[in-house]
C-alpha cells in the first residue's frame, strides 16, 4: 500500500469513527440527548419520574414506614445471594413464560396493587394495564384504585386480578368482591398486613396529606420546582387525581366526593379480619384465591387451611411493619412450609432486576409482582414508561437466562443460588 493510500485510509477510517460522535454531540446540543438517552435500569427510570415529578406525589410511593429498615433489606438482600449458573448448554432457544392457575403468561413479572396512581399521571391503571396486557402478563387491580375495575376492564380487556383489603365487617367487603366478579377479574388477592395504616413518618414530613395542602414543609418545593407543581396540579385537575373508582362505584363512603373518599377510606380498616373472614371471602369467591403479605411458615399454614391458591412473600415494600424481614429472605421459609401442596407462592418486595427475579424463581416463587416500579414509570412517562420497565426487566430476564445456562424458567432451583448461612431460619412450633 503507497503513502497516499496507507493515509487515505486512515483518514476513511477516522471520518468513520467521527460522524456519529459528531451526530451525538448535535442530538446533545439540541437536547434530544444521545444512544442511552432513554433508561437502560429500573433506577434510571426512578430518576426520571422524580425529575418529572412534584416531590409530594413522588414521596408517596417511594416512602416506607418508620426507619425504612425493611424498605432497605428488601433492596440489600437479593445482593446477598450470589448465582450459581449452569454452563456448557445449549441455550439458543429460551423460554421465559409461567403458567399461573391455568393461564399461560409470557413472563414472570406481573403488576402489583397500588393505590392511587392517577395523582402521578392521569392514565392511571389505563396505562398500567394496557402495558401489561401487551407484555402478556396480569396487572392486578387494587381496591383503592384511582379508576375502577369496571373500567379499566372496559379499556384495557387482558387478564385482570383484584386485590381486596381487610375490611373487618363482611357488609363492607362483600360489595368489592361481587364488583370484581362483575368485571371478570381472574383472581382475587387479599391484602393481610393491613389491620391499620403503618407509621409512615416521611409522608407527614413532606406534607403528603389528604386532601393535598400546600404547608411549611413543602412550600420550598412549591418555589423551587414550580413547573413540577404546576404539571401535578394539571394531572389532578385532568385525571381521576385523589378519586377511588372503586369506592365511588359501590358508595362505600355513601356518595361523598374524592377528597372525603381518600381520608376516609383508612377509616374503615376495622383490625378483626381473621381466619373465619378469610373463609367467608374463600366461599364467596369461585376463582383463584390469594393473600398478600406472608412472611412466616405459620402464615403460611393457616392460609392453606383456610382454602387460598397462593400466597405472596411480601412485607408491603416495607410501608407497614418496619422490622420485618426482606421478602427475599422469607421467601424460603414460606416455600418450604407449602412445598408439595398445590399452592403457588409469588414474591412482592425489592425486585429491580433481571436476576434478583431468577433468585426469586430458584428459591421457590412461581413469579414476581412489582409495585414501585411501574408506579415510576407512570410517573416517567404515562404507558411509554410502564412498557419501558417491562421491557427492561423482560430483556434482563432472557439475557440472564443465556448467561445461567437457562433454557426454561422451571430449570431453576435451590442449586442455582448460594444462599449465606445467616439465612437459616427456625420454625417455632407447628407442623
Amino acid at each position: 500500500m503507497t503513502d497516499n493510500a496507507a493515509a487515505k485510509d486512515r483518514f476513511g477510517g477516522l471520518t468513520a469513527l467521527a460522524r456519529p460522535l459528531l451526530a451525538d454531540l448535535g442530538r446533545l446540543a439540541t437536547g434530544r440527548g444521545g444512544p442511552a438517552a432513554g433508561p437502560l435500569n429500573i433506577e434510571d427510570v426512578r430518576a426520571l419520574a422524580r425529575r418529572r415529578s412534584c416531590a409530594l406525589p413522588f414521596s408517596y410511593v417511594d416512602s416506607a414506614a418508620e426507619d425504612f429498615t425493611t424498605h432497605r433489606a428488601n433492596l440489600r438482600s437479593f445482593e446477598e445471594l450470589t448465582l450459581r449458573p449452569n454452563l456448557l448448554t445449549d441455550v439458543r432457544e429460551r423460554d421465559r413464560s409461567v403458567e399461573l392457575f391455568g393461564r399461560t403468561l409470557a413472563s414472570p413479572v406481573l403488576l402489583a396493587p397500588t393505590g392511587m396512581p392517577g395523582i402521578q399521571h392521569r392514565d392511571a391503571e389505563f396505562a398500567g394495564a394496557g402495558a401489561a396486557h401487551a407484555a402478556g402478563t396480569v396487572f392486578t387491580v387494587s381496591m383503592a384504585s384511582s379508576h375502577s375495575v369496571t373500567a379499566i376492564a372496559e379499556k384495557c380487556p387482558g387478564p385482570l386480578w383484584f386485590q381486596l383489603y381487610p375490611w373487618g365487617n363482611a357488609d363492607d367487603f362483600t360489595p368489592y368482591v361481587e364488583l370484581a366478579a362483575r368485571a371478570g377479574c381472574e383472581a382475587l388477592v387479599v391484602t393481610l398486613d393491613t389491620p391499620v395504616g403503618g407509621n409512615r413518618e416521611a409522608d407527614r414530613r413532606t406534607g403528603f396529606t389528604m386532601p393535598p395542602h400546600v404547608s411549611r414543609e413543602n412550600i420550598g418545593e412549591v418555589v423551587r420546582h414550580p413547573v413540577r407543581f404546576g404539571r401535578w396540579i394539571r394531572t389532578l385537575a385532568t385525571g381521576p387525581g385523589i378519586r377511588m373508582g372503586n369506592i365511588a362505584e359501590t358508595g362505600a363512603t355513601g356518595g361523598m366526593n374524592a377528597v372525603h373518599q381518600a381520608t376516609r377510606f383508612e377509616a374503615k380498616f376495622v383490625p378483626g379480619f381473621s381466619a373465619d373472614e378469610l373463609a367467608l371471602v374463600r366461599r364467596m369467591w369461585d376463582g383463584p384465591l390469594l393473600v398478600k403479605g406472608i412472611t412466616t411458615a405459620e402464615q403460611a399454614r393457616r392460609a392453606r387451611a383456610a382454602g387460598v391458591d397462593g400466597v405472596i412473600v411480601s412485607n408491603h415494600g416495607g410501608r407497614q411493619l418496619d422490622g420485618l424481614p426482606a421478602a427475599i429472605r422469607a421467601l424460603p421459609e414460606v416455600a418450604d412450609a407449602l412445598d408439595g401442596t398445590d399452592v403457588e407462592v409469588l414474591l412482592d418486595g425489592g425486585v429491580r432486576r433481571g436476576t434478583d427475579i431468577l433468585k426469586a424463581l430458584a428459591l421457590g416463587a412461581k413469579a414476581v409482582m412489582l409495585g414501585r416500579p411501574w408506579v415510576w414509570g407512570l410517573a416517567a412517562g404515562g404507558r411509554e414508561g410502564v412498557d419501558t420497565v417491562l421491557r427492561i426487566l423482560n430483556t434482563e430476564v432472557e439475557r440472564d437466562m443465556a448467561l445461567m445456562g437457562i433454557r426454561t424458567l422451571s430449570e431453576l432451583g435451590r442449586h442455582n443460588v448460594n444462599v449465606p448461612a445467616a439465612w437459616a431460619y427456625a420454625t417455632p412450633g407447628g407442623n
